[in-house]
């Protein structure tokens, strides 16, 4: 049950037609992760804890450094040095202390992937790196959890919903280069950070990793229609957006 002063705290969402008391609720006993606490991952973390999910995890192996803060929007100069999970732990905790974060100071492997996706409801693909956001796709797959996917690189980025069923990430993009060259992925290159080599405008991953945290939210609730079997591209130059139907 909500107490007084969240049914307070989280009036507007509860006047909202279809989502009222039963959805608030939802998201207080929902359990989100979020893999990547950068550009994506730092609104979408904001607005999931502003919006009374009971329990978010942040997945990231990094630190802040200088060229993070130009869109890392968590993180703050004095920052510069830490841990991103403890960075961003502690904005999240002062925005709503009555949620639980949870914080895992490690890249996702192959070795640890599946233990720690299986233990949430939601996963959120806040990567900047083509390998990682196949294996959060693969497993998730094979997990039967749903996702978010969300990418994006100098001023355009595109962003789908996986549920069990959909389209993920292998139906639209196919097989990954180093599968087909039967090698290892690394981390740099095709596989590595991409906004590191040719830049990235940073209200273009705030517009994405917000809509990541309004796909898990509508998913928690149940409200509205979660963005499956099609892709939403974003170009902010033009601020068009573009829908494409998956077949």
């Amino acid at each position: 049950m909500l107490t007084g002063e969240e049914a307070l705290r989280y009036s507007r969402h509860i006047k909202l037609p279809g989502f009222g008391t039963e959805g608030q609720q939802k998201l207080k006993t929902a359990r989100v992760l979020i893999i990547g606490v950068g550009g994506l991952g730092s609104p979408a973390a904001l607005y999931l804890a502003a919006a009374g999910v009971g329990t978010i995890a942040l997945m990231d192996g990094d630190k802040v450094s200088l060229s993070n803060l130009q869109r890392q929007i968590l993180h703050t100069t004095p920052d510069l040095g830490r841990a991103k999970t403890l960075s961003a732990s502690e904005k999240l905790q002062a925005l709503n202390p009555d949620i639980c974060v949870e914080t895992i100071d490690e890249m996702l492997s192959p070795v640890n992937a599946q233990q720690t996706i299986a233990a949430y409801d939601f996963i959120i693909d806040a990567t900047d790196s083509l390998a990682a956001k196949y294996l959060i796709n693969d497993t998730c797959v094979a997990l039967a959890k749903p996702y978010s996917h969300a990418a994006l690189l100098q001023y355009e980025g595109h962003l789908f919903t996986y549920v069990p069923g959909a389209a993920d990430l292998r139906t639209i993009f196919g097989v990954p280069i180093w599968e087909k060259e039967q090698r290892t992925p690394c981390r740099a290159g095709e596989a590595g950070g991409q906004c590191s080599q040719a830049g990235v405008l940073g209200a273009a991953a705030g517009v994405l990793g917000t809509l990541q945290a309004a796909e898990a939210i509508k998913y928690i609730t149940g409200i509205g229609q979660p963005f499956t079997n099609r892709m939403l591209t974003f170009d902010a130059l033009t601020l068009a957006f573009r829908e494409i139907d998956i077949k």
